[in-house]
């Protein structure tokens, strides 16, 4: 029997993790807290910057997990870490020669933004439910018509010293353009606009979609908060703003306004940080170094791997966790 490692989460940074430790000859062990494997990946509908559907990136790894026989538990939510493992609620236990971390993040409540009416005004949504709008096949206003004009927010509980959020999301951005040009598909002739403080593309295709969401769609970018939105008749939304760039302030009334959330530290940070581990500032996981230490956490026999230290993307948190089982593998003389 080869070493058992315990895998805490089973989104894309967990399952890489499974798999390439168990192509070194260990055996990892999934707790996952959901009912499912996946993690919040597998509740979006196409993928930045390329508009890959989701299952083709899920599909083909769940396919994997279960042909190389990795052990999973779903609905297993961890309580606490002890010696050799973690327990979880309702008493279970699970124990390994080492642990991995790979619990992820948790999105900003937008209703901690008041002044938006997130969960009080008609039409008011977040970056998640427009994706699972797409996901349903069905995107409309709650009067069940046709956007003719939409605003997104960026940076939403990103970057907001007001609700104690210094760090950038760093997704946020590049989801925000690929929604705008989403929306832009369904309604052709609907006026699609970006409120943002400064647009950041840092990777591979997001500046040259960026791009393209200007010049091929037509999508407007405002550099500028919104204020405040306000209910308007009709179940419209108006929304208060000030355009930066010509230092004049601008009122408007759409159909939908769809506030891009970021990443926050996962709730669960807290039992890692009463076992012993860093919450850093920020809310995430502080690992060891951010160069040559970001799997470990400073903590014999425990490693990170994807967002539970930090906002990351999907390719972010695969390369983490093919990372990460290097350094178990090491630690474990493999």
């Amino acid at each position: 029997m080869g070493k058992q490692v315990v895998i805490v989460g089973g989104g894309v940074a967990g399952m890489q993790a499974a798999l390439s430790l168990k192509a070194r000859g260990a055996e990892p062990v999934i707790v996952e807290r959901g009912d499912r494997l996946g993690g919040k990946v597998a509740g979006w509908h196409k993928l930045f910057p390329t508009f890959t559907p989701v299952e083709d990136v899920l599909g083909p790894m769940l396919q994997r997990v279960q042909e190389a026989g990795i052990e999973i538990h779903t609905g297993a939510e961890v309580e606490a870490l002890v010696d050799g493992g973690v327990a979880v609620k309702g008493g279970g236990r699970f124990s390994g020669d080492a642990t991995v971390i790979c619990s992820g993040f948790d999105v900003f409540d937008a209703r901690r933004k008041e002044e938006y009416g997130y969960g009080i005004y008609d039409n008011v949504i977040t970056t998640v439910d427009l994706e699972r709008m797409f996901n349903e096949g069905h995107v409309a206003t709650v009067q069940g018509t046709a956007p003719h004009r939409v605003a997104f927010l960026h940076c939403v509980g990103s970057r907001d010293e007001k609700v104690g959020a210094h760090h950038c999301s760093k997704v946020c951005c590049i989801t925000g353009v690929k929604q705008a040009i989403e929306m832009k598909k369904l309604f052709p002739a609907a006026e699609i606009y970006n409120f943002y403080m400064d647009i950041r593309m840092f990777g591979p295709g997001y500046e040259e979609l960026y791009r393209r969401a200007q010049l091929e769609y037509n999508i407007n970018f405002v550099r500028g908060r919104i204020s405040e939105a306000s209910q308007a008749m009709g179940g419209k939304v108006q929304i208060k703003a000030e355009d930066t760039l010509i230092g004049r302030p601008l009122k408007m009334t759409v159909d939908m306004l769809v506030l891009i959330v970021g990443m926050k530290g996962g709730a669960s940070n807290a039992s890692y940080a009463a076992g012993g581990l860093v919450v850093a500032d920020n809310g995430f996981m502080q690992p060891l170094d951010p160069f040559c230490g970001n799997v470990l956490s400073g903590k014999e026999g425990i490693f990170y791997a994807g967002a539970v230290t930090a906002p990351k993307n999907i390719g972010d948190s695969l390369n983490e966790g093919s990372a990460v089982a290097d350094r178990v593998a090491e630690y474990l003389k493999l």
